[in-house]
């Protein structure tokens, strides 16, 4: 296969989320408030863990990453969805390259927030099952280490699929039923036997995340269980905290699941799926993982405080 020189088409058209103009303005509006809302949520956490002393400890430290990649999955595909909302089909197109480089930080970045959410659960393993031997293990080398990690393991990850997309001939069609570029649809597009490359996908992805999200579920039942032996009011405290990480877990990993282990990647279903990750989740997690907690609340306030005293010494 020559690849590249094989391939006529240079762009691939969007079908995007709808074509009804009713439908078009709510979903404008929705779009930007909560990329906005999450952009913003994001960048105040990161802000406040940055420059309050009390927040440099390491479960804040990773809580501060997953922020940074939160901003990066959700300003991958949210931009181009928005800027084209209200074109019309044939204009809601992406070069060849963008929609390489658009897969390319899709999976880094989704695998690196795989890794992080991972390494959170287990600082809250340490943190509640072995208190004495937390700073010891979680010290902040050890952070630096994990957030390493997960940034390699997602490049990686995204690099193996890739190498492998890049030299398939595409000459037609080019349209694409989402509004972003996604593995499975592109696939599909080739000129050429690709089946071997969808369980490639399949299993690369699909295991990595069902595989993640199995590990995390059975993280936070043996946190319960640890907590509900010690103590029956702490593991209701336990649950509630728990809870909220669990609700993002499922939200963030629901749909990829969907998209890399269906026997359909064709579905209708998985672009309307796909709003979560790119829009909902990224608005939800500062509001689950940091405005429920008290430590955040009371930073948040020292940082406003501070700043308006700078502004009236200014």
């Amino acid at each position: 296969m020559d690849g590249m020189n094989h391939s006529t088409v240079s762009e691939f058209v969007f079908l995007g989320l709808t074509n009804s103009w009713k439908i078009q303005l709510p979903l404008f509006v929705f779009s930007c408030l909560f990329y906005l809302g999450g952009m913003m949520g994001n960048l105040v956490i990161v802000f406040t863990i940055t420059f309050d002393a009390h927040l440099h400890s390491s479960m804040y430290f990773l809580l501060a990453n997953l922020s940074v990649i939160d901003m990066f999955f959700c300003s991958i595909t949210a931009p181009k969805m928005i800027y084209d909302i209200f074109k019309k089909h044939k204009h809601k197109a992406i070069s060849f390259c963008g929609c390489i480089t658009q897969i390319f930080f899709t999976h880094a970045v989704g695998a690196a927030e795989m890794v992080l959410l991972i390494t959170m659960a287990f600082d809250r393993y340490v943190a509640i099952c072995k208190p004495l031997h937390y700073l010891t293990i979680m010290s902040p080398r050890m952070c630096l280490y994990c957030l390493v990690t997960s940034w390699i393991v997602g490049f990686i990850h995204s690099l193996i699929q890739l190498v492998f997309v890049v030299d398939l001939p595409f000459c037609g069609p080019n349209v694409l039923d989402s509004f972003y570029c996604d593995l499975p649809r592109l696939l599909r597009l080739a000129c050429t036997n690709t089946l071997e490359l969808e369980f490639m996908v399949t299993v690369n992805s699909g295991l990595i995340s069902v595989g993640s999200f199995v590990l995390l579920v059975i993280s936070y039942i043996f946190i319960l269980f640890t907590v509900w032996k010690h103590s029956s009011g702490g593991s209701y405290k336990a649950l509630s905290t728990l809870s909220a990480h669990i609700i993002v877990v499922v939200l963030f990993f629901g749909p990829l699941m969907f998209f890399y282990t269906w026997p359909s990647p064709t579905s209708h279903l998985d672009k309307y799926l796909a709003i979560f990750d790119a829009f909902i989740t990224p608005f939800l997690n500062p509001v689950i993982y940091t405005f429920r907690n008290k430590e955040m609340k009371m930073a948040i306030k020292r940082l406003c405080s501070r700043l308006v005293r700078y502004r009236k010494i200014s």
